[in-house]
């Protein structure tokens, strides 16, 4: 009788945490690396995204939709009748092991591994996941090289990785975009750790 008076209260209280945690916002920590030859912002700052073969279905619509949005939020206007910059994307889902300081080689062995797919631009190769091993690492990445529209010289080249056990499609992918792109057009050379918050979905 005792169980069963506290097995109700427990789950209640298990329902409350999880909708606290639901309404705040997380910070995704994205591993970003930039390459800018550009002295200052370009004039006119427009740009045209060309889709790769591997982009042409609808359903890289939303990634491309969040990619404008980060693009705009740099400062960057949309033409395509008179792009100054042409902007390639490429986007990347897999799951890697998580580090086992007992397996020398990690849980499947040694060399690279990964399950999953991408659009475009990608990192990584195919692997299994094995039952009773520990939890893989979601892997998502973006990257964004842009090419002056006259010269078809690349100009800027960024790219960022998110690695968690806990990942929202496709909403980190913009977060991700906002991380590549921060600092543009002049950020640091190089690897660095941007943090980004993920706002909560709406209700």
């Amino acid at each position: 009788m005792t169980q069963r008076r506290w097995l109700p209260a427990l789950l209640l209280g298990l329902t409350v945490t999880l909708l606290a945690g639901c309404s705040t916002t997380r910070v995704v920590e994205g591993q970003v690396q930039s390459f800018s030859t550009l002295a200052a912002m370009p004039a006119p700052a427009t740009y045209r995204i060309e889709r790769l073969p591997s982009q042409q279905a609808p359903s890289f619509d939303p990634i491309a939709t969040l990619a404008e949005q980060a693009l705009a939020r740099a400062g960057l206007q949309r033409d395509d009748a008179a792009p100054r910059l042409l902007v390639q994307l490429g986007v990347q889902a897999d799951a890697v092991p998580r580090y086992d300081p007992f397996r020398p080689y990690g849980p499947y062995g040694p060399g690279p591994w990964g399950m999953g797919g991408w659009y475009g631009r990608g990192w990584g190769v195919h692997g299994v996941w094995r039952f009773g091993e520990p939890t893989p690492l979601h892997r998502r990445a973006v990257s964004i090289v842009m090419r002056d529209a006259s010269t078809q010289a690349v100009v800027y080249e960024t790219s960022a990785v998110h690695e968690d056990v806990w990942v929202s499609d496709p909403a980190v992918y913009g977060v991700l975009f906002d991380a590549a792109l921060n600092g543009f057009p002049k950020p640091p050379q190089g690897p660095r750790q941007v943090r980004v918050p993920l706002a909560p979905p709406a209700p």
